[in-house]
């Protein structure tokens, strides 16, 4: 037997049968291979169509970058080119401006990022325990870039575009790098409204051929400037407040990401250099180090590109982080590295325009450096993606396990008027955080707010818990802290705002932990109206902005309403002055009158009864002339030129938004040539005012005959030391001499003081924002529904004694209780002044508000207390 050949022939047939699977196999694999490629070939296919149809921004633009402004609608149009035109982008609409325009989110990173974005968005909130489940290990960085939140620093929007296209352009390779590992979320106009009244305005009246001389009024942007929104507010301090509809739309979105890195992109004065974190001092304390260090690292990562071009810049001074509502400081205390980006320029700037160094600075100059540092700030995040994860992670893990803050329980009583209540929990539900009901009785020692020291506290079932063991800790410890501490005392912005104060509230903070039951919800509105059928009177509470909504629907409809001046007692209830009485006799002519004043109570949730008698046990009667009736205000608001544009939106937003209330909003430079009969009441936000002796006739004949005058804020000063008007600094000659001749002195004292340290002595002069408790006389109508006491915000160091032949309703006396900073002579000269006050004028009346109570409109006892002047005082 002849192995060997044999031993070859089974070889031969292995190898054969091995030559065969194999070229089955690779056969089979080139298969595979071409049905792959037959799935992903058109996706290149789409991909490199899209790309090709991709335009830069100056290829979209009818103009290059910096040659002109860019129209918000163009914007627009420029993101959904590119959604439609690359896989690298996402795009959503999250809401609606009050003039229509849409906000937008761009969400960029790779296609297999952007693939399951959902997954990586829901994997993230996870870490912060906004909801349930637990998190991965997925360490993908999430950075938010928001582009001109003040409309006419309109570099940031403008610079948004060019952002946007580095970082999806298909020849870009670095930023694709970077985008392996994060998403970037785009807000390219914050505040459409405001960037759009100034572009529009600067396209209409600029030069064709640039003028760089700012003296030239395309440099001169004309009352109320793009900065603010369409109801002139800083939307830059709205972030926690969120009372306008930017923001709130804005927050929504915002709680959906939780970015760990947010850069607020805005512009300052012309002739001042890039500012980039880190930021000034002061800090609040409960910024981690890693926060501040992060805040190091990038700006180290921004000087290096700026010191390539030789680019000035400045860190570390002027923007702190200490209030709570800024775009940089929110975030920081929501667990990101919050920063805000200033490029020198502004309103001012236009398209070029000469500094004090005599170089032209143009808008393309500002676009180049925003760019720098807004993709700067996405490498630095995409390089340090896993720390920046890992620290974000950390701190909602402190939060949650109440590691953050002294305070562990914040107790808010439940027999504060429902309508506070009501108004602080839609607060605290728009900043997700958690709060539930006591459900039980207890005790704790804490800090009394209402009088500023610690005592024992009696927790009752219905009391409100905010417990700080919970994701929002940082954020509730910030809002409800009474007393912030301040590092250094000079601050970008107010220094105090705790919301127990903003909102009237018997509060209590609680070194100790008390655990209350989920689910608060405030007591079902008991509608004990529906059966009633003829009652002869109406009596409504008066005690929190609610009820003042409930009266101006009760006017609109042409209700008639009076109100105590007394306290009374009727069918074994107690009611206390301002209480609303609203009587079938004075409405015995409205068909519909019992269905209009019940749909209203149902609608506002009005604490109300019907009475069958106008006999009262205590008191007066209804028929008594101590029921002030109340005319329907026909409101003027001053405005235009002259008044500020915040202190006017204020009051334009307090009207037309917080009670729906028809205004009439005249120009403050045309009152001398108005007809003031049209109206009973007018309303003189703050601003610089002209009153000459022949305007000053004129309203004080107005108000004579039944006109009702409301003065805020640094309007006081028009009226001041003017023909019938009380208002004077000083009390008597004696005291105004008194305190020329300590001027005097403090002058003479002040001759040798060195120029270093100019900026720390000032500030013993300053009050940037602090609360002060003012003594209230709540027996006048200005003071009705309050305690005898009222905390107001005081942002200046505006003051006045106590005036002669008015009714100093407000006032502080010479030990005074506040928080917040308050410079050293600062807090003498507010010693034995007034707060507000009421001055009667024949029929009419003027009401003296040193203090704005409408301030940013998150002041909401000042609210209320502005009710009085508008329906209450003078009638």
């Amino acid at each position: 037997m002849n192995t060997q050949g044999t031993s070859l022939k089974f070889q031969t047939k292995k190898r054969t049968s091995y030559f065969y699977t194999s070229k089955i196999y690779r056969l089979t694999s080139k298969i595979l291979k071409m049905q792959r490629l037959l799935f992903i070939i058109p996706f290149l296919c789409l991909n490199i169509i899209l790309f090709a149809q991709l335009k830069s921004p100056d290829e979209f633009f009818p103009h290059k970058r910096g040659e002109n402004f860019t129209p918000h609608y163009m914007l627009v149009d420029y993101y959904e080119h590119v959604a439609a035109n690359s896989a690298y982008l996402k795009l959503t609409e999250y809401g609606r401006t009050n003039e229509q325009r849409p906000l937008l989110l761009a969400a960029i990173s790779t296609p297999e990022n952007l693939a399951r974005l959902d997954e990586i968005r829901q994997n993230n909130l996870r870490r912060t325990g906004l909801t349930t489940g637990t998190a991965t290990n997925e360490n993908i960085a999430i950075v938010w870039l928001g582009f001109s939140i003040h409309g006419n620093e309109a570099a940031g929007s403008e610079a948004a575009p060019q952002v946007l296209y580095e970082l999806v352009d298909p020849n870009n390779a670095t930023t694709k790098e970077w985008l392996k590992n994060t998403i970037v979320l785009i807000d390219p106009s914050v505040n459409p409204d405001g960037y759009s009244r100034y572009t529009e305005w600067y396209r209409r009246y600029a030069n064709t051929i640039l003028n760089p001389n700012p003296n030239a009024y395309e440099h001169l942007e004309p009352w109320p400037g793009g900065r603010v929104n369409h109801y002139l507010f800083d939307l830059n301090r709205d972030w926690a407040w969120q009372t306008q509809v930017e923001s709130q739309q804005r927050m929504k979105v915002y709680h959906e990401w939780m970015p760990h890195v947010v850069a607020d992109i805005h512009e300052q004065g012309y002739n001042n250099p890039y500012y980039f974190a880190p930021a000034a001092q002061p800090y609040h304390q409960f910024i981690t180090p890693f926060q501040r260090d992060f805040q190091v690292e990038i700006g180290k990562n921004h000087a290096k590109y700026f010191d390539q071009n030789d680019w000035l810049y400045f860190t570390k001074e002027v923007f702190d982080l200490l209030y709570p509502s800024y775009g940089d400081t929110y975030p920081t205390y929501s667990g990101a590295v919050g920063m805000t980006y200033e490029q020198g320029g502004g309103g001012r700037a236009g398209r070029g325009i000469i500094t004090e160094t005599g170089d032209t600075l143009t808008l393309l100059d500002r676009i180049l450096h925003h760019k720098t540092t807004a993709l700067s700030t996405v490498e630095v995040a995409s390089k340090n993606a896993l720390r920046l994860v890992q620290n974000f992670t950390e701190f909602y893990q402190k939060s949650r396990n109440g590691q953050v803050g002294e305070f562990k329980t914040f107790v808010i009583k439940g027999t504060n008027p429902q309508g506070r209540l009501k108004a602080l929990t839609a607060l605290l539900d728009k900043n997700f955080i958690q709060y539930q009901r006591a459900g039980k009785s207890g005790s704790l020692k804490g800090y009394d707010y209402q009088n500023n020291r610690e005592i024992p506290i009696n927790i009752a079932e219905n009391d409100l818990i905010i417990n700080t063991f919970q994701s929002k800790s940082v954020l509730a410890h910030i809002l409800f802290e009474p007393k912030t501490e301040v590092v250094d005392s000079l601050t970008y912005d107010i220094t105090a705002w705790s919301l127990p104060y903003a909102y009237g509230l018997e509060a209590y903070a609680s070194r100790e932990r008390f655990d209350g039951q989920r689910g608060y919800t405030l007591p079902n509105y008991a509608n004990n109206l529906t059966s009633v059928q003829n009652p002869y009177a109406f009596v409504a509470t008066w005690n929190s902005l609610n009820n003042a909504r409930f009266l101006s629907a009760l006017l609109k409809k042409g209700v008639k309403v009076r109100f105590a001046t007394e306290n009374f007692e009727v069918e074994n209830q107690t009611y206390n002055a301002g209480t609303l009485v609203i009587t079938g006799a004075d409405n015995r002519k409205m068909p519909d009158f019992v269905k209009t004043v019940t749909d209203a109570a149902q609608q506002f949730q009005q604490e109300i009864r019907a009475v069958q008698t106008g006999f009262v046990t205590n008191g007066k009667d209804f028929g008594s002339s101590s029921y002030g009736f109340i005319e329907t205000p026909k409101i003027a608001i001053l405005g235009g030129e002259g008044t500020y544009n915040n202190s006017f939106g204020q009051v334009w937003y307090y009207f037309e938004q917080d009670l729906q209330y028809p205004v009439t909003v005249i120009s403050a430079q045309n009152l001398s040539r108005m007809n003031l009969e049209d109206f009973n009441v007018i309303i003189m936000s703050e601003g610089n005012y002209t009153i000459n002796d022949a305007l000053a006739d004129k309203l004080n004949n107005w108000m004579n005959n039944g006109g009702r005058l409301i003065a805020i804020g640094d309007a006081l000063r028009s009226l001041e030391d003017k023909k019938g008007f009380n208002l004077t600094r000083y009390a008597n000659t004696d005291d105004k001499s008194a305190a020329e001749k300590a001027e005097q002195q403090a002058e003479l004292d002040h001759r040798f003081d060195p120029f270093a340290g100019q900026a720390r002595r000032y500030i013993m002069e300053d009050i940037p924002g602090a609360i002060f408790k003012v003594k209230v006389d709540n027996t006048h109508p200005l003071g009705y529904g309050l305690p005898n006491y009222y905390f107001s915000l005081k942002s200046g160091t505006m003051s006045y004694q106590p005036l002669k032949n008015a009714w100093n309703v407000g006032t502080l006396g010479k030990d005074l209780t506040y928080v917040g900073f308050v410079g050293t002579n600062a807090k003498e000269a507010m010693k034995n002044t007034f707060v507000f006050a009421v001055q009667d004028k024949g029929q009419g009346s003027v009401t003296y508000f040193v203090d704005n109570p409408l301030f940013r409109a998150f002041w909401e006892n000042g609210k209320f207390l502005f009710s009085n002047a508008v329906f209450l005082v003078g009638q």
